[in-house]
């Protein structure tokens, strides 16, 4: 037997968690450690601050985002003493698992729609075109092949716009923003121009106007028979960067508009498996428009369910392998908040800037109980680790020299007294 796959053969089968090498990876391998579920991690970087985590048993390495950790997968499989349970937490993953189900069947536990749904869900111009068709509320949107297709959309939207690429390209996140927000037609096709060449398809909506707090999600869990499990509604206070980035703060919410219209659709689609629905509501009219789905896997925000009560990691832990489910299913909202501390200290700061938000406005929605996307008392290395490559090794850069022995001691140092 190959030695680095001897596991302890636990009582529960294993989780296995791709893409460990992320926030999101991290808190899932957490959140299921702490419900007594021995956690493996697949990461594309091993030298990640989020792979310094006490709550995995074992860490590969493989690229989470081509057939290599499928690769992995096969390999390991035939030494697990049960079959295991797959959270991919990345697109790239997500869409691995599912175009090479078949392959690796006969180990995991795998828990998603139909391919063609999943390919469907993770390209934006599927989805948008699927909403456009079956009337799901949508913010106008064009697709644009070519110059004259921009010039038409400059002429019949309403402005300001967001700009990005339906599907991601490698050149794309190599030379562009996630997402651009132009204000007129001419700074558009000015922009047009200049980044067309990354991505054979781009992608123009109408902003909806509203700030960072009219951003809602739909966190869930649907069953084989597309029934939803779990629910979770949540909605965005502040992101990095701000207007168009992730989350750094979040507070659960009710909003029975995003939970119907969200839930309505995932069983539309006969949808299984974790899934994300950001919508936003019109800060004029008050209408909810779908923004975009997130699936297969958890997001930075599945986390905010665990503060708030609902179990929804561990539902779908207990669903695909026929366990009784856990109780704390159903919202309570108890006002529980997700926060990535150094994100959202860099919105913060990016708002006050602006004029947008006082130091008594901010210190108020710091308020409350909250779940961290990096911070673990019990766990704290990743958190250390993390401000370390952030913060120091990129002020050293910036000198032209690699950061300080003395700076990488004492964090380690601080690491290791916080735990």
């Amino acid at each position: 037997m190959r030695e680095q796959y001897q596991f302890k053969n636990p009582e529960n089968p294993y989780a296995i968690v791709i893409a460990l090498d992320c926030f999101t990876g991290l808190q899932t391998a957490r959140i299921l450690n702490k419900r007594k579920v021995p956690v493996i991690g697949i990461a594309g970087k091993k030298d990640h601050p989020c792979v310094k985590t006490k709550a995995v048993e074992k860490v590969f390495s493989a690229n989470v985002a081509t057939e290599d950790f499928i690769n992995l997968l096969e390999e390991i499989g035939p030494y697990l003493k049960q079959k295991a349970v797959l959270f991919p937490c990345s697109d790239m993953s997500v869409f691995e698992i599912s175009r090479h189900r078949e392959r690796l069947a006969p180990w995991y536990h795998i828990s998603l729609p139909a391919h063609s749904t999943v390919e469907m869900l993770m390209n934006k111009f599927q989805f948008y075109s699927f909403c456009q068709k079956e009337g799901f509320p949508i913010p106008g949107t064009h697709f644009l092949k070519s110059r004259a297709d921009a010039e038409k959309a400059a002429n019949s939207l309403n402005f300001p716009c967001m700009v990005k690429p339906p599907l991601k390209t490698p050149l794309w996140e190599k030379n562009a923003e996630k997402v651009y927000k132009v204000e007129t037609p001419e700074e558009f096709l000015k922009l047009y121009d200049h980044v067309h060449q990354w991505a054979d398809i781009l992608m123009i909506q109408e902003w909806i106007a509203g700030g960072d707090d009219t951003l809602f999600s739909l966190n869930c869990y649907f069953d084989k028979d597309s029934r939803p499990l779990a629910t979770f509604i949540a909605r965005k206070i502040r992101q990095w960067p701000i207007e168009t980035g992730v989350s750094a703060l979040g507070e659960e919410c009710r909003n029975d508009v995003v939970l119907e219209e969200s839930v309505r659709f995932f069983e539309f689609v006969k949808y299984r498996g974790l899934g994300y629905m950001e919508m936003k509501k019109d800060a004029r009219s008050g209408n909810h428009y779908m923004i975009e789905p997130n699936i297969g896997r958890p997001t930075g925000r599945s986390a905010i369910s665990e503060a708030g009560g609902v179990e929804l990691l561990y539902t779908k832990y207990c669903e695909v392998l026929g366990r009784p489910l856990p109780e704390n299913r159903t919202q309570t909202y108890k006002g529980a908040k997700w926060i990535y501390l150094r994100r959202d200290l860099q919105a913060a700061m990016a708002y006050w800037k602006r004029g947008d938000l006082s130091f008594g406005q901010w210190l108020k929605t710091m308020r409350g109980k909250k779940h961290y996307a990096l911070f673990s008392l019990t766990d704290p290395v990743p958190f250390f680790e993390d401000l370390r490559v952030t913060f120091i090794e990129k002020v050293w850069k910036k000198r032209g020299d690699a950061a300080p022995e003395t700076a990488k001691k004492s964090m380690a140092t601080a690491g290791k007294r916080a735990g």
